[in-house]
Order: C-alpha cells, then sequence, then structure tokens
C-alpha cells in the first residue's frame, strides 16, 4: 500500500470519528439546553402594564408563591370563563378582550403566571400548571363556581396550561386560541429531542369535556398546521374555527362577529350536550 492510500485510510477514518463524535456532542448539549433552559425561551414576561389595586386578587399557588388575577363577574352568566393569556402580555394587557367576554355573557376569572405582572416567582412549565390549579381552586372553593360551570380558555402558550388543567379537572369545556401541539415543534415540526414542553397533543386525548380549537389560517407565530392537528386529536364532541385572514394576535378582531357567535354556539352545544 502506498503512503498516499494509508494516508487517506488513517485520516479519513480518524475525520468520521470526529465527525460522529462531534454531531453526538452538539446533539447531547442540544437535550441539555432545551432540558434546562428552555422555559427562559419559552416565557417572556414584560414589564408590569398595571399595578395592584382593590380589583387585583392575590391567589397563593400550592408552594406558596403569591399571583395576580382578576375576576369580571356576571349575575346573568351560566358559565365562568377560565383564561390563561398569551405571552409577552399580562392582565393589563389582556382586560379589554376580558371585558369583551364579559360582555359577551361570560363571567370571567383571568391570572398572571409567575413573573408576570405583578405576580411573583419564576415562569416555568411545572409553575405556571401550579398557577392555574390555584385558580381552579379559587373559582371552585372560594367563589363557589361548580366545574360543570367553568370553561377553560387558553390562548397560545396558555393553551399549555388550560389542555393540562382540563385532562385533570371535571370542566363544562375547553376553547383553545392559536394553540401549539407542544412547544419545541412550534420550533422543529419533527420532534427532534426525547422530551418536550406543554406536551398539548398527548395531553388533549385525556380532555373529555367539549373542546373549541380557533386559528388563523395566516398564523406566522404558531402555524396553523398546530390547530388543525390538535383538532384532529382532540375527543368528540369538538368544534374548530378556522379564520382565513387571521394571524396570531388578531383572530378575534379579523373574526368580528363571527368570534361571539362561535363562543356562544359553543357553549349552546355544552349546555346541550348536558342536557342529555
Amino acid at each position: 500500500m502506498d503512503k498516499q492510500k494509508l494516508y487517506r485510510l488513517l485520516f479519513g477514518e480518524f475525520s468520521l470519528k470526529r465527525l460522529v463524535f462531534s454531531a453526538i456532542f452538539i446533539y447531547a448539549f442540544l437535550c441539555f439546553y432545551a432540558y434546562f433552559f428552555s422555559d427562559r425561551m419559552i416565557f417572556l414576561p414584560q414589564p408590569s402594564s398595571y399595578q395592584d389595586s382593590r380589583e387585583i386578587i392575590k391567589l397563593t399557588t400550592a408552594d406558596g408563591v403569591k399571583i395576580s388575577a382578576v375576576h369580571l363577574p356576571n349575575p346573568s352568566a351560566t358559565y365562568t370563563m377560565l383564561y390563561s393569556h398569551g405571552n409577552a402580555e399580562d392582565l393589563g394587557d389582556s382586560l379589554p378582550g376580558l371585558r369583551e367576554l364579559r360582555d359577551m355573557g361570560f363571567a370571567v376569572f383571568s391570572y398572571d403566571y409567575r413573573g408576570y405582572g405583578t405576580s411573583q416567582g419564576t415562569p416555568t412549565e411545572a409553575n405556571v400548571y401550579r398557577d392555574i390549579d390555584a385558580a381552579y381552586n379559587y373559582l371552585t372553593q372560594q367563589l363557589g363556581v361548580p366545574p360543570n360551570r367553568i370553561i377553560v380558555y387558553g390562548r397560545s402558550v396558555g393553551s399549555g396550561p388550560a389542555v393540562d388543567l382540563a385532562s385533570r379537572q371535571a370542566v363544562a369545556g375547553l376553547i383553545l386560541e392559536t394553540p401549539f401541539l407542544s412547544a419545541f415543534r412550534v420550533v422543529t415540526r419533527v420532534p427532534i429531542v426525547p422530551f418536550d414542553k406543554f406536551n398539548n397533543i398527548s395531553k388533549i386525548k385525556k380532555v373529555l369535556s367539549p373542546v373549541l380549537v380557533m386559528h388563523g389560517r395566516l398564523d406566522e407565530v404558531v402555524p396553523f398546521w398546530h390547530g388543525e392537528q390538535l383538532f384532529a386529536a382532540a375527543n368528540e364532541p369538538k368544534r374548530s374555527f378556522w379564520v382565513d385572514s387571521a394571524g396570531h394576535n388578531d383572530l378575534a378582531w379579523v373574526a368580528g362577529e363571527s368570534y361571539a357567535k362561535t363562543l356562544q354556539e359553543f357553549t349552546e352545544s355544552i349546555s346541550l350536550v348536558k342536557s342529555f
């Protein structure tokens, strides 16, 4: 064997091993970073848009953290919306939309995740599950709202705690606006790590209450196919509301009166299911 062939054999094998080792190292680092630091990328709390006042209710979570909430009662309402807002916004930002829900005929209860608004703590996947549990417990135990009168509503990142709660607790219904299959699959359509955050696609199969999924076809943040596949995985009875020209943050505005009509028809269908 001449020197040139020997060189290619030895160093070619060395280069292949180095390439494989580098790929393994990069993948291991990706898994490590995703597992321990992805919450910092998922949650984007901004400076609070409001201050504590008499209207702000302080809830205590199971691990002793104080989070903020608002209650918009409606004496004529049959159902109370337990609303989980989107990312990069807080109760102050959400309040106009919450008031619109009340004006549509619902009572509304919403809360800020840890680190959002005037809530204490740091937001993580596990922590926001504790936060929505605190809101649900306050509704049922302090305000006396029966579980079969609570509709859980999750928008965008709020779909994570909303689906999780509805998969574990008795509720009247679940509404998802611009939801995702899971947090990581917003970034990569095909799963590339052996774990995920906010695994809605698995949990929604455990939801036994009626489900409404709403999504804009022009959503640039959470692509429309997330809503489609989540709806396909949900149990009956279920409804979908696709808005052709809506993006991620303007679904209700673009849909206009159709948005209110869809919510009303969904709640009427819940009452119809419960009557049998």
